[in-house]
């Protein structure tokens, strides 16, 4: 099972610094003294602190080097709603360029203050139900034609149909049974549901705990807008069962109300089983990422052994 891809380019502090004098000093007057620390590496990209409201994100490979243009282009457009709800977003406050020692384009960011929603215990999440229902509301609109075309994120259930069942394979044996099954009945289900037939809309393209930024109790952003893209918006209401419990999915869903239908929560069923699988085939090295799928497929058994599947409607 495969641990995170390595660097194809070593980010150091005086390299960041470098380019944050060369390129960002007008933006950012005191981009040459502002304390700078190295704060997150994902698979993607690595994020360094600037001082206490900012940071600088900068891809680690070239397969994401786009991600990061996907976010300057975007996130100036899809940001103020969102943010118009009480949660914000990591709108770009300087777009960077590839340099000498370094080949692709970057960003700097706000800093948001908080812990990954990862960090906060599934039974504590239940009141970020309604926000999160409400930021998505705002972002799950009508796309641009150009927006950004992602081959695996909001895409048709079918078209992952050969990729899950070799995951799900993968598994089996290496996790209880009864999981893998749950989460291949709830990929069927998905694969049997009516399909996203409406124009599509803008989705995060990532939502997962570790994507919400929390302080005080209450999610104060949702950050790595990477892989954003337009599609089926199920692709991010599988955060139904990769953030909350039975309870919090139930105001998750309310919240949600009767903008989506039961096939919609069918292929997000199916969309949250397959990013559980995701994770145990690809989190070796990462046990909290593990330990998230295997809690989402838990979530999936436990709803699928008798708890209510219908769509919670608001009064």
């Amino acid at each position: 099972m495969p641990d995170m891809p390595a660097a194809e380019v070593q980010i150091t502090a005086e390299l960041v610094r470098a380019m944050l004098v060369s390129q960002a000093s007008r933006v950012i007057p005191d981009a040459a003294a502002l304390p700078l620390a190295k704060a997150a590496s994902g698979w993607d990209c690595e994020l360094w602190r600037l001082g206490s409201d900012l940071a600088v994100r900068l891809p680690r490979r070239s397969l994401a080097a786009p991600l990061v243009v996907h976010e300057q282009r975007v996130l100036p457009r899809l940001g103020p709603p969102i943010e118009a709800t009480g949660i914000r977003v990591p709108v770009p406050v300087f777009a960077g360029a590839p340099g000498e020692d370094y080949p692709w384009a970057w960003s700097i960011v706000p800093w948001f203050h908080g812990v990954r929603g990862l960090d906060v215990p599934r039974a504590l999440r239940g009141a970020w139900a309604e926000p999160v229902a409400r930021a998505l509301g705002a972002l799950h609109v009508a796309a641009d034609p150009d927006h950004p075309v992602n081959p695996v994120r909001g895409v048709p259930l079918a078209a992952r149909a050969e990729a899950v069942a070799e995951r799900l394979s993968q598994l089996r044996g290496s996790i209880p049974t009864q999981l893998v099954d749950v989460a291949e009945g709830a990929w069927s289900d998905g694969l049997a549901a009516q399909p996203w037939a409406r124009p599509p809309v803008w989705i995060h393209g990532d939502l997962h705990p570790g994507n919400l930024i929390v302080g005080d109790e209450r999610v104060a952003a949702i950050v790595d807008f990477g892989d954003v893209t337009a599609g089926d918006p199920a692709y991010d209401l599988a955060i139904a069962w990769l953030a909350f419990d039975a309870t919090g999915r139930a105001r998750f869903r309310a919240a949600i109300g009767d903008r989506t239908d039961a096939a919609t929560w069918m292929r997000a069923r199916a969309w949250a089983a397959a990013f559980a699988v995701l994770l145990l085939v690809q989190s070796d090295d990462n046990p909290d990422y593990a330990l998230l799928g295997r809690e989402t497929l838990e979530e999936l058994a436990a709803e699928r052994s008798g708890q209510n599947l219908a769509v919670p409607r608001t009064t």
